[in-house]
């Protein structure tokens, strides 16, 4: 099929590859030129496992194509996905001029029957106003359809994600459209559920803030072990095994970050708020989160007793592994916390160290953890990258001030860390050294 794809961020991206991947003609478009110049050149605006090779591929094949005008993909595409961002605003309602201008760009473009898809999350009744405007805009009497498709992928795993999803939700009101939908979906062997589209863009925002509560809970049960002498791996790995609850997102840790979890809780909380209902179980998600990072912070503090002056090292900036975004991450206010009490921070991070540089001041960057480690009078993980997994622990041992390790994603087994020497604080479990 001729398909369309305006916004090239994380969802537009690796949805247009994967249907290309899958056998489209697909045309991607972007208003910042120099992203599109790179992506025909197979260079990544992000990082994502596996996605510059199915780029490149795809690419080469002519299956997939990039430009920077919306004109251009819109005449292209019999089926158009809308993959622009959708920020928050101040007040953390959802900025929607993004989709809103594509609207109107398809509307006046448009010459023929369309299925205009919009993929980005969005708020209950949006597709309502994608509606509105298309047909307030467009040139003569040229039918569309619009469709919400949400997308479910995690950065990290995005293309693995968008070809083996745990299930695809299509919101539509025309059978027409929901059978050009079956059938791009077709070759994803996955659950297909269709509801009307109202239903669809309430499924993402209940899905995000579903998870962001269970990793908020988890943590809430963490402090409780920490009160109690109790092991949250212990109690995390015996509730998994209940089919009704299931081992996924029960890591205690530093809280949630990235964009989409702080981002869409938020925006879920507004949505109610302006149909008259108090979302007050989704508040109390996010006060336990902010407040975990409050905790994280204080453990640091109480372990080091007085941080002015001491050399901290940082071992992960990214909000989580397999990705460079550092946008709502952990680390930003931890680092920032202690840097107001005159901390040293030196930090590393596989992938981000660029987009770190852009965000603090006064911090050592360093080529590696073990650089990281040198004259650090305490070492704190912030992501549970792989490389973080497999240090050696004697050398970084030799190459600290003091064997203190504070550990935000609990990546260490204590009884490891008690033998090689180290004090070690973890997130729910019992102080080692």
């Amino acid at each position: 099929m001729n398909i369309s794809v305006i916004g090239v961020g994380y969802v537009g991206l690796a949805t247009a590859t994967v249907l290309a991947e899958l056998g489209n003609d697909v045309v991607a478009a972007d208003a910042d030129k120099d992203k599109i110049d790179n992506l025909n050149k197979y260079k990544m605006p992000i990082f994502e496992p596996g996605l510059k090779d199915l780029v490149e591929k795809n690419s080469k094949v002519g299956r997939l194509r990039f430009t920077h005008e919306n004109k251009e993909a819109i005449e292209h595409g019999d089926v158009i996905f809308i993959c622009v961002g959708t920020p928050p605003k101040d007040n953390w309602e959802t900025e929607l001029k993004y989709v809103e201008g594509v609207a109107i760009e398809i509307a006046k473009n448009m010459k023929s029957y369309k299925v205009i898809v919009h993929k980005s999350t969005v708020p209950v009744e949006t597709g309502d106003k994608v509606k509105k405007i298309i047909k307030d805009n467009v040139q003569g009497s040229v039918e569309f359809d619009v469709v919400s498709n949400p997308e479910f992928l995690r950065e990290g795993t995005a293309i693995e994600d968008t070809l083996h999803p745990d299930r695809v939700v299509v919101g539509a009101d025309s059978e027409k459209a929901i059978e050009i939908m079956k059938k791009i979906y077709n070759p994803i062997k996955a659950p297909l559920i269709v509801t009307n589209i109202k239903s669809a863009e309430l499924i993402k925002h209940a899905s995000n803030a579903f998870l962001a509560t269970k990793i908020s809970f988890i943590n809430s049960v963490a402090r409780i072990c920490e009160l109690s002498g109790a092991d949250i791996e212990e109690v995390a790995e015996g509730m998994g095994y209940d089919k009704r609850i299931s081992k996924h997102f029960l890591n205690a840790g530093i809280g949630y970050g990235g964009f989409c979890f702080p981002k869409d809780s938020q925006a879920f909380i507004k949505i109610a708020e302006n149909y008259g209902y108090d979302y007050k179980l989704l508040k109390a998600t996010n006060e336990i989160n902010e407040e975990q990072k409050k905790h994280f912070v204080k453990k640091i503090k109480d372990t080091l007793k007085d941080v002015n002056n001491k050399k901290i090292g940082v071992l992960g900036l990214s909000f989580k592994p397999n990705t460079d975004d550092m946008r709502f991450a952990s680390s930003i206010y931890i680092i920032q916390e202690l840097q107001k009490e005159n901390a040293e921070i030196k930090a590393y991070d596989p992938e981000t160290m660029e987009k770190a540089k852009s965000i603090f001041t006064d911090v050592e960057f360093c080529k590696g953890p073990y650089e990281t480690a040198k004259d650090s009078d305490a070492l704190i993980i912030l992501t549970e990258w792989n490389e973080f997994k497999e240090i050696d622990l004697k050398k970084i041992k030799s190459l600290m001030k003091n064997p203190i390790i504070i550990d935000g994603r609990n990546i260490y087994n204590p009884e490891d860390l008690r033998k090689e020497g180290f004090t070690y604080i973890s997130i729910g479990r019992k102080k080692v050294g």
